[in-house]
């Protein structure tokens, strides 16, 4: 082996060990926080009438150069599939817990394809907010998806789920422009789904959060694009 080879070699080698190092420190870090809620941004009181309580919550913004209500119809026709890197992540969850590879990569809105799924729409507040929910067990390789009424999601609590909601909300900030966001919660059962779902969130929370940045960058492109003509 000659030195150039050696050289190149030894520095693959260290990129790879440090990318090992960093991914176990990133599960440990997602392991030791589960719980401890970050409540910073804004205060929900639709997202509260369906889990005012919760063991995981994530809420990302971003500063739109658009009015609210075009902010809220990008987010509304939003399709995270035009992201490769989202695309990543899903096929990485696949192959992280054996899942069954995806029958069709079909773009289209985020909201159709949730519902195509079995999450459900729990309330929309048109030109505003959406939230959107869903009782599953995400820890599972083929997951699904279970839609409830309105008036029955708060209350459920039947032993080995997570009852999940998540927001596309825009709110106005001044003379056209907004704040595009999205919050997610998570509330689980019992104390089973709870450990199961704990060691799922270590593994995957990372890929979570770089999705929900990714959706928010596509909203602010489309709206800005959208009140530009």
């Amino acid at each position: 082996m000659t030195t150039t080879t050696r050289r190149a070699a030894g520095i693959v080698g260290g990129a790879v060990g440090l990318a090992t190092l960093t991914g176990a420190g990133l599960v440990a870090r997602n392991w030791y926080r589960f719980g401890a809620h970050r409540e910073e941004g804004r205060t929900d009181p639709l997202l509260d009438r369906f889990l005012p309580v919760y063991d995981v919550r994530e809420y990302h913004e971003i500063g739109v150069e658009a009015p609210a209500a075009t902010a809220y119809a990008a987010a509304r026709e939003l399709d995270i599939r035009r992201s490769g890197l989202v695309r990543a992540i899903f096929r990485g969850r696949e192959l992280l817990l054996h899942a069954r590879g995806e029958r069709e990569d079909v773009s289209r809105p985020l909201v159709r394809e949730c519902l195509s799924l079995g999450w459900g729409l729990l309330a929309e507040e048109p030109g505003h907010e959406l939230v959107m929910g869903a009782v599953t067990r995400p820890w599972e390789a083929n997951v699904r998806f279970w839609s409830l009424p309105p008036d029955e999601f708060a209350a459920f609590d039947a032993p080995g789920y997570a009852k999940i909601v998540w927001t596309l909300a825009a709110q106005p900030v001044g003379s056209g422009k907004s704040i595009a966001h999205t919050e997610t919660r998570v509330l689980l059962t019992d104390a089973v789904a709870r450990s199961r779902f704990r060691r799922y969130w270590a593994l995957v929370s990372p890929g979570v959060v770089l999705i929900r940045r990714q959706s928010l960058r596509i909203v602010k492109a489309d709206a800005e694009r959208l009140s530009r003509g």
